[in-house]
């Protein structure tokens, strides 16, 4: 496995924790669970470092929401973490996002 997919899926691992910490109150029921991924991820984590960009939070959030429709789509099997990290640096290819 890629280094940085490992970094990556650490990463989104923490953010899951910290996320649930922040959210015990609701058992984790975020409706809005993208964005506050891609705001911590962003602002306090190495993931622009790891991406080779900061990108922007929207574009981000979009990654995010059409990475869980298509993992429970796909059901493949794998941690979460572990798929989203993969397509995200694919997404995030050579520091630019692809259209």
């Amino acid at each position: 496995m890629d280094a940085r997919v490992g970094q990556v899926r650490d990463l989104l691992h923490e953010a899951a924790e910290v996320h649930h910490r922040v959210y015990e109150i609701t058992d984790g029921v975020d409706p809005d669970w993208a964005s506050w991924y891609a705001d911590w991820l962003i602002r306090l984590s190495d993931l622009p470092s790891l991406l080779g960009t900061t990108p922007v939070p929207s574009e981000l959030i979009y990654e995010f929401v059409g990475l869980d429709k298509a993992y429970g789509r796909e059901a493949p099997g794998e941690p979460w973490e572990s798929y989203y990290a993969r397509r995200l640096l694919t997404a995030f290819r050579d520091g630019t996002p692809t259209p």
